[in-house]
């Protein structure tokens, strides 16, 4: 059953580290490269001590100077070798005692540990003296135990300190020994115990030394030692009260070894107590999930874009076209040609002549002032603070930069997107050439009545016989024709210029949303991608930090 526990919680480490690594992975270039520290190092350690002995059960024992580390070792050990291999008062470098050698050489290696000593086949944690019983073989730790005596960490040598914090952050197990008179040190608790407040399952606390305390004072030590670890994080640690010397409650802390030892789950828990501590400085950097830009925001965007890149002079110069248009097929024949004089206002901004927009591929609309660019530049940030809204950073300010181009680049793809819109398309309205047809009938009706009383008018001054001229209602047909075509092609010219009107209004509109458009699919390269992609990776480092932060 344990084995199959054991590979449960290795598959979790395994899921877990993967989701790190990938929060690391989309982290980068955003979280600063400090703050990732503590997550490259967790990286780097698990995939260091998961490619070496699964077997072994790495124990180690800390402690301030005076403790009683050594003793204890040679205590659990039923041997001196603690004495033998120290060179002074305090042990120098660590010294490994080894149950089981196979596979052990390379773990000691990375954890740059030389002074070894390999306990004989059948050898018992806690074996020697009387009241030292020998375990039985089922209960033993052959084969998966090395026990670390290291330097005091507050060692007046520098070098001691520093091989303490290594390996700390190495062992499988940390079993810190101290005395009633250091067992509140500030040391020991602040820079060792409460940092590891998420590794209460793989620390050990031995009180040394009980054997010269009354019962009365040992049971007041162990109650306020317990207190403290609980104020640090470690509430259900418990305190062995052990005598290296007298043997007193070394038992217990041996079984306890043993038992973890047989569970084989040590280096796992350690491991995943450090993607904890590794996840909890990934956190501060997470928020809730971001839904990726709305159709509402990238229409506003290009809106607020299409104004700052003078759309309001394209669309004016839209309807003034029209309607230029409109009077040049509509208009009254005699004053049509007036109107072609005047110049066409898309012509003017490079906004008709397609062998010319083809071939510059911009238009011809004024530079872009500061007013202008302040406004894109407004755009773009409105646009990325509304997005961004709900993240913490640096993610807020890496999806708001996200979303701004750089400004000649995005001014120069908006003329572009200006350019390349058909303004043309569906000029010619259906009502034109028929009020053009009209237009041309009254002027003949003009024409043919004009003629007409001229002709009466010769006769009658050349003192011909002058016919009398046809009349309806009274009224003579040549002065209908000439009177009512005048008064009939102004009153059509006045009914489509009003049509002209309209029509050029609703061509406006339409244009408007073919800029837009236009504009949109620029915003989609230039703005809206890159902010939707940055908006991915942070929702795919939000979702990685949670599953890595995930026991389940």
């Amino acid at each position: 059953m344990s084995r199959h526990r054991g590979e449960g919680s290795s598959s979790r480490l395994q899921g877990r580290l993967e989701s790190l690594n990938a929060a690391r992975e989309l982290a980068e270039g955003r979280v600063d490269e400090k703050q990732l520290g503590a997550v490259y190092e967790v990286l780097d350690r698990a995939s260091s001590r998961r490619s070496l002995s699964s077997a072994h059960t790495v124990v180690g024992i800390f402690g301030p100077t005076g403790s009683g580390k050594s003793s204890l070792l040679n205590a659990l050990t039923g041997t001196d070798l603690a004495r033998v291999a120290a060179r002074r008062p305090t042990t120098a470098e660590p010294l490994a005692v080894i149950w089981g050698e196979d596979g052990s050489g390379d773990l000691l290696d990375w954890l740059e540990v030389s002074n070894r000593h390999v306990m004989p086949a059948g050898a018992s944690l806690l074996a020697g003296p009387s009241d030292r019983r020998r375990v039985s073989s089922t209960g033993d730790v052959e084969g998966g135990l090395i026990l670390l005596d290291l330097p005091d960490f507050d060692s007046t040598a520098l070098g001691h300190r520093v091989i303490v914090e290594r390996l700390s952050g190495q062992v499988d197990v940390l079993l810190w020994i101290t005395d009633p008179q250091k067992y509140a040190d500030a040391a020991l608790h602040r820079e060792f115990l409460e940092p590891l407040a998420t590794h209460e399952s793989v620390i050990l606390v031995a009180l040394n030394q009980s054997d010269r305390l009354s019962e009365s004072d040992l049971t007041q030590v162990t109650g306020s030692l317990k207190q403290i670890l609980a104020a640090e994080g470690h509430g259900s640690a418990v305190v062995h009260a052990i005598s290296a010397v007298t043997g007193t409650g070394l038992g217990g802390l041996a079984e306890e070894i043993r038992a973890i030892v047989r569970r084989k789950e040590a280096a796992t828990g350690r491991l995943s107590a450090d993607v904890d501590v590794a996840v909890e400085s990934l956190d501060r950097f997470t928020g809730p999930e971001l839904p990726p830009p709305s159709k509402a925001a990238r229409t506003a965007l290009s809106e607020r874009l299409a104004g700052a890149t003078g759309a309001d002079a394209v669309i004016d110069a839209v309807v003034r076209s029209y309607r230029r248009d409109a009077h040049a097929v509509t208009g009254w024949p005699v004053t049509r040609r007036l109107g072609k004089l005047r110049s066409d206002p898309l012509r003017r901004l490079n906004l008709r002549r397609s062998e010319v927009q083809n071939f510059v591929g911009r238009t011809s609309l004024p530079e872009p002032g500061p007013a202008q660019r302040a406004s894109v530049d407004r755009a773009l940030r409105t646009f990325g603070d509304e997005l961004s809204t709900g993240a913490v950073e640096p993610w807020r300010s890496a999806i708001r930069d996200a979303a701004k181009s750089p400004e000649p680049e995005l001014l120069e793809r908006l003329d572009e997107a200006v350019a390349r819109t058909d303004f043309a398309s569906g000029s010619r309205a259906w009502w034109w050439p028929v009020a053009g047809t009209l237009q041309w009938l009254f002027l003949a009706a003009m024409v043919v009545g004009i003629g007409w009383l001229a002709l009466l008018a010769a006769l009658g001054f050349l003192q011909f016989p002058v016919p009398e001229s046809p009349t309806v209602e009274g009224m003579p047909v040549p002065t209908l024709l000439a009177v009512g075509g005048v008064a009939a092609g102004i009153a059509i010219g006045i009914l489509c210029a009003g049509l002209a009107r309209l029509g050029a209004r609703r061509r406006g509109k339409r244009v408007r949303r073919r800029l837009v458009a236009s504009i949109s699919e620029t915003t989609e390269t230039v703005a809206v991608g890159p902010a939707a992609a940055e908006i991915e990776r942070y929702n795919g480092f939000v979702r990685a930090v949670a599953t890595a932060g995930s026991r389940r």
